[in-house]
């Protein structure tokens, strides 16, 4: 799982993903991807690297990560 903020791109809406992220799956342009969206709260509070940490982390850390988030 990676945040990234949502755009319009005339009639679509846009999430960009990075390049990493789809390329560790194997992805590639013009194939389909599953996408779950879920509104969440301004991360503006982390700073950019803490931001690229945690984005880079999230797929294997996820269930301590939950966990940790309610303490």
């Amino acid at each position: 799982m990676f945040v990234a903020q949502l755009r319009k791109d005339g009639d679509e809406y846009v999430v960009a993903s990075p390049d990493d992220v789809v390329e560790r799956r194997g992805g590639h342009v013009g194939q389909m991807v599953a996408v779950e969206a879920t509104v969440v709260e301004s991360d503006s509070d982390l700073s950019p690297d803490l931001r690229e940490i945690l984005n880079r982390n999230w797929e294997k850390n996820e269930p301590a990560l939950r966990y940790l988030s309610e303490r």
